[in-house]
């Protein structure tokens, strides 16, 4: 019975994982070469920071996106699960103009553009259920200093 009341936060983490790693191996080769041949701005942490960060930051939008599937259905509801949908989506294609295009400055616009979406998802979820919103305020932060970090690398290879 417990694993029932789970399964929902399971399988919506799952997926959320399973976006994170599919994105990752299909920029893995771009990744190689960023990081030996681009110039990083200050405050770019090691490598392996972004795998630990990114995730929890999967599991924190799974368990934050269950929340919201299992409440009964509204207008509401499904405004924010579209809004959930279309920004892993565009979580998914950012890591691929980044490290696979290295098309650093349209990176920057397109993590402008997700940017907003999980601010406006955050703050429809936040009509709905606080605990979910909450659970999505450290990816903006994170997106946040993915910015800096995009802009820095934008400016400092062209």
């Amino acid at each position: 019975m417990k694993l029932k009341k789970w399964l929902p936060y399971i399988i919506s983490a799952g997926i959320a994982l399973g976006v994170g790693v599919l994105s990752g191996l299909l920029s893995m080769n771009g990744m190689e070469v960023y990081a030996q041949n681009t110039v990083k701005p200050a405050l770019t942490p090691p490598g392996w920071v972004f795998a630990a960060v990114w995730t929890v930051l999967y599991i924190l939008m799974g368990i934050s996106a269950a929340r919201i599937w299992l409440l009964p259905d509204s207008p509401g509801r499904s405004k924010g699960l579209n809004l959930y949908v279309a920004q892993l989506i565009m979580n998914f294609f950012w890591s691929l103009i980044f490290f696979n295009l290295r098309a650093y400055g349209f990176a920057v616009l397109w993590l402008l553009g997700l940017w907003i979406l999980v601010f406006l998802m955050i703050r429809d979820f936040y009509k709905l259920d606080k605990t979910a919103a909450y659970l999505q305020i450290p990816y903006l932060i994170w997106l946040t200093f993915a910015a800096y970090l995009n802009i820095g690398v934008w400016v400092l290879n062209s």
